[in-house]
């Protein structure tokens, strides 16, 4: 199963932005920028998640297309919150909780914070180097 690592860099008030990378034993594979919401102590729809050890699960759905479902490592909802997701989106509007990713930090719709680029084509590399439906997640902050 591959491994990926997402590390937090920066919390701002409204969001927090870090990088993620995949790795096939030792040898990274895959690498994006994140955007997630600032940590408000797991609350539902306005916190990213608590750091720790999580397993990703290949999803699709209408709204999202081809996604992964983070989940506690026993299979688990993530611990107090719902339908946390890995998923295409640019924008701090576009997550309720979840993990957006990128190629680059910048800020698109010039409204002062910094959005995800490609998030599209991000996510489709994503999806086509995951072969297996599930890959493990350490979320890892160092922004704190």
């Amino acid at each position: 199963m591959l491994k990926a690592v997402l590390h937090r860099l920066v919390e701002e008030e409204k969001q927090t932005l870090g990088s993620l990378t995949v790795f096939d034993g030792t040898d990274p594979v895959f690498s994006a920028k994140s955007l997630e919401l600032p940590w408000l102590n797991n609350e539902r729809n306005i916190s990213c998640i608590p750091p720790g050890e999580y397993t990703c699960k290949r999803k699709h759905s209408l709204k999202y297309g081809n996604h992964f479902k983070v989940t506690e490592t026993n299979g688990g909802e993530v611990r107090g919150r719902d339908f946390i997701l890995i998923h295409k989106g640019n924008f701090k509007c576009d997550t309720k909780g979840c993990i957006l990713l990128g190629r680059d930090h910048r800020d698109i719709d010039h409204d002062g914070l910094r959005d995800v680029t490609s998030s599209n084509a991000t996510m489709k590399q994503l999806n086509n180097l995951i072969v297996d439906l599930a890959f493990s997640l350490t979320v890892i902050d160092m922004a704190a």
